[in-house]
């Protein structure tokens, strides 16, 4: 009798790792149809926005990749997911005239920058945030109080940043004879989640709340 309950229960654990090896193989399978998906998708919009912006008299920099393969490129960055579906990057987009192009990519990397900055604040560190007061961790004034402070110091967040990676430079001469350039810049978002948990670490202690030793875990804890 102990011999087949035995059996039984071996036979019952080899069903079970087989059913849930069977259901990661199916969630592997999904997640790989949706990014070949989200590729092909990606490729179609990279294809649409190019003649729209021919149109528009945007061009691409001599020795710069043609307008579609930067588009292409910079879509696929934006559409990276891990297994989670986690976004992997974070973009920045960034539009700037002025007199010369020099001056209109500056300008346009500082606002790409800004755009990321805002994201980061605007998504992480919100979220962060708001899982700190759900779990009775922090009064909502004091997270209303951290994300507004945070929002409205975003440039120096922007400046935080380090270097980016440039996915994507157009220009076009306007009518007046003045320069506009256009940029999308890409950067880890792992490094960004990293930043939004220092950000709101040191908003806090800035502020003066009293960080328990479960909250500094939170705000400590590498992903």
């Amino acid at each position: 009798m102990k011999t087949i309950r035995l059996i039984t229960t071996l036979l019952l654990m080899a069903m079970t790792v087989s059913m849930n090896a069977q259901s990661e193989s199916v969630k592997q399978q999904k997640l790989r149809r949706t990014r070949a998906e989200l590729k092909d998708e990606a490729s179609r919009l990279a294809q649409k926005e190019a003649k729209r912006l021919i149109k528009e008299d945007w061009q691409v920099s001599p020795g710069a990749l043609p307008l579609e393969r930067q588009l292409d490129r910079s879509y696929m960055y934006q559409e990276d997911f891990d297994d989670e579906m986690n976004p992997r990057y974070f973009i920045g987009e960034g539009r700037s005239v002025a007199e010369n192009f020099s001056a209109a990519h500056i300008q346009a990397q500082e606002l790409a920058r800004l755009d990321i900055a805002g994201k980061m604040i605007g998504s992480e560190a919100t979220a962060l945030v708001d899982n700190l007061v759900a779990n009775k961790m922090l009064a909502a004034d004091q997270a209303a109080s951290v994300t507004t402070t945070m929002m409205e110091n975003k440039t120096v967040y922007s400046q935080k940043l380090g270097r980016l990676q440039v996915v994507f430079e157009v220009n076009r001469t306007l009518k007046n004879n003045n320069k506009e350039v256009m940029v999308r810049l890409v950067t880890k978002a792992d490094g960004i989640r990293e930043m939004a948990k220092e950000a709101v670490r040191a908003e806090l202690e800035r502020q003066g709340v009293k960080m328990s030793e479960e909250l500094k875990a939170i705000l400590s804890a590498k992903k």
